[in-house]
């Protein structure tokens, strides 16, 4: 009778376990929530032409969409923490099709405003509970969990281009309706996680604070200190994305005459670099460290971003690929850390660090085009290129203890958690 007691022990700890069917499911939602939000910068070049728009107003619409989901996202993470809301996740995919739709049917520059401003609202309610779940559903491996969470939406930010060149660029501004059915979809799969969510994320949580979890591992001011050098990081990896993400384009149309579908194509393989280095830089950080993962892949792009505004049409592609590859991994990492320095405080800390990675790319975004008007569009890369030596504050990071290693695999013969 005792072992069978024995046997049955593990079944009855939702915590002990990795349920990767949940992370897939919110990894993959990801995915169609950020190829949806994406496509908003990939059609910029046609709305350049459409509406006669300068750089400047472009940075304003991406500005719109960015400081929308950067506001409300600490916000929504903050209320989350206090009264957890599992079905606020599929009720935030209509805010990201009512914005489609009305970018789908926009004829004036205010209108593109209040769609980029609706897809921003989805963000803002996606992203701090989605990470939640992810550490939900992580079983103690936190960076293995946040980078399979990511690349979803990494994988989606690289698709977004290349349906816009695929679909839009063909069919014209009124085919993005389509993807508004993406949300649905989007919101089907949310629904099940929302009840996976209610009946055994809450518990693992529960368990999490029994284990001494929810415990600060450093005294608040230096915890303090920690999240605002890992908010400088967040400043210099997304600003220098931002160059990338929504003038890579026009830096290979205005330098090397590059066609439109071309310099998608590029952007689209940026992208997917950014995707594969966001996969390898969560587990990295769980087998080596996050504050050693930080510091690389932060400072580790610098030699990269100096060659780029000097190197010809042939070494653009490649280089740009290296520093999607390493200033990907770093996001992963950081979260994970800033989570560690508030335990208790997921869903704030996600919407903080969502929210101001939204931010810092929708002013950089701005402040880049404006630059791009008063000067041209190769300064915009040679004022980038030095923005990662900001990854040097990363050696005053404090140290949040010995890296743990990730648990062992459940025992032979038990399920493992799916969506239900």
């Amino acid at each position: 009778m005792s072992e069978q007691t024995i046997s049955v022990k593990p079944v009855a700890q939702p915590a002990a376990g990795t349920a990767f069917g949940v992370i897939l499911a919110i990894s993959f939602c990801h995915l169609l929530n950020d190829m949806m939000q994406s496509l908003l910068p990939a059609i910029y070049p046609n709305l350049k032409l459409e509406f006669g728009l300068t750089f400047g107003q472009i940075g304003v619409v991406t500005l719109a969409y960015q400081l929308t989901a950067s506001i409300l996202q600490p916000l929504v993470g903050l209320y989350a923490d206090k009264r957890p809301t599992p079905m606020a996740l599929p009720a935030g995919t209509l805010f990201s099709l009512a914005g489609l739709v009305v970018l789908s049917v926009a004829h004036s520059y205010p209108m593109l405003l209040v769609g980029a401003c609706l897809l921003g609202m989805g963000s803002s309610v996606f992203h701090p509970e989605s990470s939640r779940v992810a550490r939900m559903a992580s079983g103690g491996r936190f960076g293995l969990a946040q980078s399979l969470f990511q690349v979803g939406g990494n994988a989606g930010s690289a698709l977004g281009p290349l349906a816009a060149a695929v679909v839009v660029v063909r069919w014209g501004q009124s085919s993005l309706a389509f993807f508004a059915l993406l949300a649905l979809l989007s919101g089907g799969i949310l629904w099940n996680v929302a009840n996976w969510y209610r009946t055994h994320g809450l518990i693992r949580l529960q368990a999490a604070a029994k284990r001494g979890e929810a415990e600060a591992p450093v005294p608040t001011r230096q915890a303090m200190f920690g999240i605002a050098i890992l908010l400088a990081l967040i400043f210099s990896k997304y600003v220098y994305l931002a160059s990338l993400t929504n003038y890579l384009t026009f830096y290979m149309i205005d330098r090397f005459g590059a066609s439109v579908q071309v310099a998608q194509y590029h952007l689209f393989a940026f992208l997917g670099a950014v995707a594969v280095g966001t996969v390898a830089g969560g587990p990295l950080g769980d087998r080596f460290g996050r504050k050693y993962v930080i510091w690389f892949s932060i400072l580790g792009v610098l030699p990269f971003s100096l060659l780029l505004p000097v190197a010809n049409e042939f070494w653009t592609l490649p280089l740009t690929v290296v520093i999607g590859l390493i200033l990907a991994s770093a996001f992963p990492a950081i979260v994970v850390y800033a989570q560690e320095l508030a335990p208790g405080r997921v869903g704030m800390i996600s919407g903080l660090f969502f929210g101001f990675s939204f931010g810092m790319a929708g002013i950089g975004a701005a402040v880049l085009g404006a630059l791009a008007d008063a000067t041209d569009i190769e300064t915009v890369y040679r004022v980038c290129a030095f923005l990662p030596a900001i990854g040097l504050l990363a050696a005053l990071l404090p140290t949040v203890g010995r890296h743990q290693p990730p648990p062992p695999p459940p025992t032979p013969g038990l399920e493992p958690e799916t969506v239900p």
